[in-house]
């Protein structure tokens, strides 16, 4: 369990980090995002969750 809390504390962190440096270009890129189909957003989602679920296999049976 803490380690499932350090990941989601780490990814929390890092989601933050553009909405604390960047407000105005985050406001900007959320406009910009909401013009874009939904194909489109899906097609990214999905290539995030591939490229996360292979580096959680990379870093569980390969690294160690």
């Amino acid at each position: 369990m803490a380690y499932f809390l350090s990941v989601l504390g780490l990814a929390l962190i890092i989601e933050g980090i553009p909405y604390f440096a960047f407000p105005g270009k985050m406001k900007s890129w959320m406009e910009q995002i909401q013009k874009m189909p939904d194909r489109v957003l899906r097609i990214f989602g999905l290539a995030a969750m591939t490229i996360g679920l292979m580096l959680i296999y990379i870093s569980l049976n390969v690294l160690r």
